[in-house]
């Protein structure tokens, strides 16, 4: 597990290493590996970079199905061995069944899942189950290659998610998949199930040849962006059994005509080349990141086809639309050359013959854990329906109960205002009542409307300037602010109040 997720934290440094590689020229263009070999000799009919390392992507899984099968060889397995999905091997990610953690399968279930589906949960839980952990079936991974004869691989996981130490050769795939069609002809059918059945679903195989390339019986796709588009393909006609490896192709079209293309051009020619032990070694000392020409780059390099690519047009064009076989290797590689070419597709599929596959030990406990799964989901919708629903209303309720207080709030202000706008309004009309009745400041509640008026002093008596005579000392004894006094007839002097007032 250790090496797994160190090979994972390594593997974006490793990618912008090629990466750099490619942009500063060391690496103008990039060859992709194809290969075409008979399966009973093992002679190479046609090749191009067959020994260069390449990310295998999900073609991995034709090695994980070999050790397997090995073991149930040497009694160490049987195809009724139970698998069990661990939760690391659910977390991993897609392609994938989406077993829970804990489900149980048989480990031929399991194979059939991984041909299929190519599912990344159940080859991880093959190699978990059968290895011990998934490193210690990376060790039998690679023990069985070197055993076989494969020279270039390096394995570190089942299932061919990215990791920059795990790749392969087109040379090395074409020994494996001899390998498994020369030992195990009993499981034959294994690599030619055009689709799975599980429960009410029906999963078609990724391998886009089966049933529309006539005599395709195998193998195994796969893809990651640093791998492109990979397949191990296998078909037989008139009893004559070649395999097509093709590598780092920018569509499962294009990877698909390609393989159709280089099959016709096999079974027109003799298995007189070289065989696949004695090809030269390739001086990359690692693959190439294909990513900038599978999933995206500001600039992408050309891909160089290999020897041979020519611009088909004219008759050679007519020749390989019309599914002739070719007659040289360039001819089954010009398709790609051209803009006219790149539109091709195969035929339609042939109705799809499912095999039906479950989990539990047999399909009566497969079907018994369905329903219960089923059964178990559909209470989980309902409490999940009836949460949301509950919240909802809560929230709901929330919302009516602020606006409520709001409301209440904004009554209780108005009613302040009110109040005091009606207490200033009574104060206003209050003063505005007691205004008449008040008193000037210089107005008594005893100064008489009437005073009387003051007698006149005698000559010469109490006054220092001297007497004042006439209107003029009336005047002077009068007090400040008075009105005038209503003319009057004259009074007669009070002789005893003059003479008080002198003394």
């Amino acid at each position: 597990m250790l090496n797994r997720v160190l090979g994972r934290l390594s593997a974006r440094a490793a990618g912008a290493t090629a990466m750099l590689a490619v942009l500063s020229g060391t690496a103008s263009a990039v060859t992709v590996p194809i290969l075409v070999a008979d399966v009973d000799s093992g002679r190479v009919i046609y090749s191009q970079a067959p020994t260069d390392p390449w990310y295998p992507a999900s073609i991995t899984k034709l090695m994980t199905t070999y050790v397997a099968l090995d073991l149930v060889r040497q009694g160490r397995a049987s195809m009724d061995t139970l698998i069990t999905i661990s939760p690391t091997a659910a977390a991993e990610p897609p392609s994938k069944m989406g077993f829970k953690p804990g489900t149980q399968l048989t480990l031929g279930n399991a194979l059939k899942i991984i041909m299929v589906k190519s599912a990344n949960d159940v080859a991880f839980a093959i190699g978990e189950s059968l290895g011990g952990s998934v490193d210690g079936f990376a060790t039998m991974m690679n023990d069985s290659a070197r055993r076989i004869g494969m020279q270039d691989s390096r394995w570190t996981n089942p299932n061919g998610l990215p990791d920059p130490r795990q790749w392969t050769s087109a040379r090395d795939m074409a020994v494996l998949a001899r390998a498994l069609i020369r030992e195990f002809p009993d499981q034959h059918d294994l690599f030619s199930i055009s689709a799975i059945q599980f429960g009410g679903a029906v999963i078609p195989n990724h391998n886009g040849l089966l049933g529309r390339y006539p005599g395709a019986d195998g193998m195994k796709t796969g893809f990651i962006c640093s791998g492109g588009f990979n397949v191990v393909a296998t078909a037989t006609r008139n009893d004559h059994r070649i395999v097509a490896i093709v590598m780092g192709q920018p569509s499962p079209r294009e990877r698909d005509v390609k393989t159709a293309d280089l099959f016709d051009y096999g079974f027109g020619q003799e298995a007189s080349g070289p065989s696949l032990e004695s090809l030269p070694a390739s001086a990359l000392g690692a693959p190439p990141d294909m990513r900038p020409y599978v999933c995206g780059g500001k600039k992408i390099p050309a891909i160089e086809e290999g020897p041979g690519a020519v611009t088909a047009s004219g008759p050679t064009a007519a020749q390989l639309l019309g599914g002739a076989a070719a007659t040289s290797p360039a001819l089954a590689l010009a398709a790609f050359s051209s803009p006219a070419m790149r539109g091709r597709t195969l035929p339609p599929r042939a109705p799809l013959q499912p095999v039906a596959v479950w989990i539990g030990r047999d399909p009566g406990e497969g079907q018994r854990i369905l329903e219960q799964q089923v059964a178990e989901a559909k209470a989980a919708a309902v409490n999940a329906r009836t949460a949301r629903l509950e919240a909802a209303k809560s929230r709901r309720e929330a919302a009516l109960a602020k606006r409520q207080a709001a409301k209440e709030a904004a009554k209780e202000a108005a009613q302040a205002h009110s109040a005091q706008a009606h207490a200033a309004k009574a104060s206003t009309k209050a003063a505005k009542a007691g205004g008449g009745s008040a008193l000037p400041h210089a107005a008594t509640a005893y100064t008489s409307t009437e005073a009387p008026a003051m007698p006149e002093a005698k000559p010469g008596k109490g006054l220092a300037n001297g007497p004042v005579k006439g209107k003029a000392a009336a005047h002077a004894a009068k007090p400040a602010g008075a009105k005038p006094a209503a003319t009057k007839a004259p009074v007669k002097p009070n002789k005893k109040a003059a003479k008080a007032e002198e003394e």
